[in-house]
């Protein structure tokens, strides 16, 4: 609820501005930089947001953090809907912003810590199909209200977001808390009656304890060193939380320059100024890339757990870059059955994003570090994530505006970079317990454990046999030179 939430609200604005609607004459028609500055600074916001988490999240525990930010967007939406100047509405994006920015530093994390390592990936992925299918419902609603001249053309769907908001609320009050946070907390009853609600099994049954084992021994060396220290971050050697650390914030910021924005913020915008497509035209084909979005991020759900993070990263990336390259040949000519074709390319575009680059940066931070650090690096994680999301937004129509389609030139080159970068220092996770990826950064190095590390690699739970409750039965899936 929380991603459909996001996406539907972050999508939301690309069909009410840029035009002469009834939005453009009730804010006195909005330049490009102020249409990015609207748009842009709800992604301050969520900085600001993820900042917060940084500070709280590990106090306030998964649930709340969710809870609370689900509360300021509900503030943030009534503000926005009863908007009377540019002011109140930036006011209005920045508080939402906020709500969304300690949300989505806490939601993978939430989901990572409850989830079983042979499908966690599936199942965080679904993240992504229903992130898309909010952004679908923004896009449509806005066509929607496009035909009516009343306030109601731009209220409506920025009100229609409360509705979100409040069932992820009403959702999350009766979720129980994640087991890593409650043995970090001493509270090991609850995290055991945790561990066996999401299994589904007895309380007493010997799975459930070789679990409760292995995050309470991780937890322990973990906290061995005393409360949480800020130079923690920087920490090499065989912890490598430093090395995570330049993952988790390289993932966010390759993602948010595979271009993926400048389509998802600005899609009826680049369909009218760059290949001289009706407004009308341009809001149905900007649904239409949207559903198109919905059915490539479906395509993961079955793969990612089969191919692993590396791979769909990497296909994603040159799939991307071919498509920016092809629609910027096309769009090059002038020609408008040219320009028709490259829509045909922003299509195709989006099934490959939906591949790789939209689920695997949200969730990847939140499996390649500690229990101890998981809430925090996921807190940078986000707030590197919407710096980024702001710069491509921010410079977004101002670039379209000065250079047309070479803006695609620009992003068909990123997408090139990430592929070596992927393939040289990013680790497979698929399979893993999250405590035993800690093994492959105990590998050191800038690389360790990147290419002998393929996921699957099957042993003994150490911990569980040294309590003497392993048995043939379980294996558990962790890293083996």
């Amino acid at each position: 609820m929380l991603q459909l939430w996001q996406h539907s609200y972050r999508g939301v604005m690309s069909g009410i501005i840029g035009a002469d609607n009834r939005f453009g004459r009730d804010f006195n028609q909005p330049d490009a930089s102020m249409q990015g500055n609207i748009v842009a600074l709800y992604d301050i916001g969520c900085v600001v947001g993820s900042i917060l988490a940084y500070f709280i999240g590990e106090k306030l525990g998964r649930r709340m953090m969710l809870i609370s930010g689900g509360t300021i967007m509900i503030i943030g939406t009534a503000i926005l809907a009863s908007s009377t100047t540019i002011a109140q509405l930036i006011v209005g994006r920045i508080v939402t912003g906020i709500g969304n920015g300690m949300n989505s530093s806490t939601a993978a994390v939430y989901q990572s810590e409850c989830s079983p390592a042979l499908h966690r990936g599936a199942l965080l992925t679904l993240e992504g199909v229903v992130t898309i299918l909010g952004l679908c419902i923004a896009y449509w609603l806005d066509y929607g209200t496009s035909f009516t001249d009343s306030p109601l053309q731009w209220r409506f769907p920025l009100a229609f977001q409360a509705v979100f908001a409040v069932c992820l609320v009403i959702q999350v009050i009766g979720l129980p808390e994640s087991p890593r946070w409650l043995v970090q907390q001493d509270r090991h009853e609850e995290a055991r009656g945790v561990i066996a609600a999401l299994r589904d099994l007895p309380e007493l049954d010997p799975q459930v304890e070789i679990a409760f084992l292995d995050i309470q021994l991780a937890v322990s060396e973990e906290s061995a060193g005393g409360p949480f220290r800020y130079q923690e971050l920087f920490t090499g050697g065989e912890i490598g939380n430093f090395r995570r650390i330049l993952l988790t914030i390289g993932i966010q910021l390759m993602q948010q320059f595979t271009g993926a924005n400048m389509i998802n913020y600005y899609a009826p915008i680049v369909y009218q100024k760059t290949m001289g497509i009706s407004r009308n035209l341009s809001l149905i084909l900007g649904g239409c890339t949207s559903l198109t979005y919905l059915v490539g991020s479906i395509i993961p759900v079955f793969l990612i757990d089969r191919l692993g993070r590396r791979s769909l990263l990497m296909i994603s990336s040159m799939g991307l870059a071919g498509c920016f390259c092809i629609a910027a040949g096309l769009l090059s000519s002038g020609n408008l059955t040219a320009a028709y074709a490259g829509v045909a390319f922003i299509f195709i575009f989006q099934l490959f994003l939906g591949v790789g680059w939209l689920p695997v940066p949200w969730f990847y931070p939140a499996e390649i570090n500690t229990t101890r650090l998981r809430s925090r690096a996921a807190a940078i994680s986000s707030g590197w994530n919407w710096m980024s999301v702001f710069a491509v937004v921010k410079f977004t129509p101002i670039a379209i505006e000065s250079i047309g389609w070479r803006t695609f030139i620009i992003f068909a080159v990123l997408n090139t970079i990430w592929i070596p970068i992927i393939y040289c220092f990013y680790p497979e996770t698929k399979g893993l317990e999250l405590e035993d990826i800690d093994l492959i950064f105990a590998q050191g190095g800038i690389t360790g454990g990147v290419w002998s590390n393929r996921g699957y690699t099957v042993k003994y739970n150490q911990h569980a046999e040294a309590a003497g409750l392993a048995h043939p039965e379980k294996q558990v899936f962790s890293h083996q030179e």
